[in-house]
């Protein structure tokens, strides 16, 4: 059997390396990863109570509409209940936004280093892809909207942008708004929005009320600490929400999901606790970066990406032989790493191994 020709050729979503693989490859007993914008405090342990207490129903089918979190998320944010659609983790949703919208010979913009899964999935629709090059780590939303044709479907911009952590501010991206035409849908992707204090930041929800063809994806997966239980939400116009949902498989969100991130909704300590030891963190990354001679994007979210002015990929292997997994690999930034941040402990370890390396790197030199 011969699978469809448009999608032979794409590349397998890689993760970031498992800890157990690497402790059982290089006999390490510790092993830090910060490779995939976990939250390294874990999650609320309201949401842990939540899951324990759902044990009881294992063998019932989840609601399918999550009714009863649709309801707390449309009070949380102020809006309405048919405005909100759930996936496996907002991965799922860009899925259904090009199952839902593109059409082969549709053409789709993105940044050209930009969360792969826009790319991906929109080449399984047989979709005509148009990258346009970051400028200086962030979204060129004048070329972005220079590129905008009669077949320009949907537009991606992810702020903070994943893997460079840049942001796009609301002058720029109302500004992108007010120009893009209106058969065009424009996907925020706010994955990391919690994370972000500066007041220039824009907040998609706001701009939904505006602008009719915007959605914006949000998870729980980051702050919320809920990345395993695979549980993100779109919220757009009830139109777009509509359309999205009928390409959207049943039962797609389980109950634990649903319970543990109602319950994690409501712990508004814990996050506020999250966002202030990222803060800290970034600020040690920054400070150590400075001191090593080395330059960091901007970053806004739970990470930050690093120029290592050596090939990422060496520089990663050392660091995985010290029991460090960051991400690499990065195509159009070749000597930068993109590196989680974790608790104060896992930072200082990190900053420490990557000393180590640069100065054994130089020696060889």
């Amino acid at each position: 059997m011969q699978p469809k020709p448009n999608i032979v050729h794409l590349p397998v979503y890689q993760p970031g390396k498992p800890v157990d693989d690497v402790k059982r490859e290089l006999g390490l007993t510790e092993v830090i990863k910060l490779a995939s914008n976990e939250n390294p405090f874990g999650s609320s342990p309201k949401a842990k109570e939540a899951i324990a207490r759902e044990i009881e129903n294992i063998s019932i089918y989840p609601d399918g509409a999550a009714v009863e979190l649709t309801n707390a998320l449309a009070k949380h944010h102020g809006v309405n209940s048919d405005q909100i659609i759930f996936g496996a983790g907002s991965d799922e949703i860009i899925l259904m936004i090009c199952r839902a919208y593109l059409l082969p010979g549709d053409e789709t913009i993105m940044a050209d280093q930009t969360f792969p899964q826009y790319k991906h999935n929109a080449q399984i629709e047989n979709a005509t892809i148009i990258e346009v090059p970051l400028k200086e780590g962030t979204h060129d939303l004048y070329a972005m909207l220079e590129r905008v044709t009669d077949k320009t479907k949907v537009v991606w911009i992810c702020n903070p942008n994943n893997p460079t952590g840049t942001v796009n501010n609301v002058d720029e991206v109302e500004w992108f708004l007010s120009k893009v035409p209106g058969h065009v849908l424009v996907v925020l992707d706010e994955a990391y929005c919690e994370y972000v204090e500066d007041p220039s930041f824009p907040n998609g929800l706001q701009l939904l009320k505006k602008y009719p063809n915007v959605i914006t994806l949000r998870t729980f997966s980051k702050i919320y600490g809920l990345a395993s239980l695979r549980i993100g939400y779109g919220i757009g116009r009830p139109d777009v929400i509509r359309s999205i949902n009928q390409v959207r498989e049943p039962f797609n969100t389980s109950r634990y999901g649903q319970a543990a991130a109602l319950a994690a909704l409501e712990d508004e300590a814990f996050i506020a606790f999250c966002r202030e030891e990222n803060k800290k963190g970034l600020a040690f990354f920054n400070r150590s970066f400075a001191e090593l001679g080395l330059k960091a994007f901007p970053a806004y979210g739970n990470f930050i990406m690093v120029d290592v002015e050596r090939p990422s990929q060496e520089v990663f292997d050392a660091l995985l032989r010290k029991g460090i997994i960051v991400r690499a690999g990065h195509k159009m930034y070749p000597t930068s790493l993109r590196i989680t941040v974790g608790s104060e402990e896992q930072n200082a370890k990190v900053i420490a191994a990557l000393t180590e390396v640069l100065q054994e790197i130089k020696a060889k030199v």
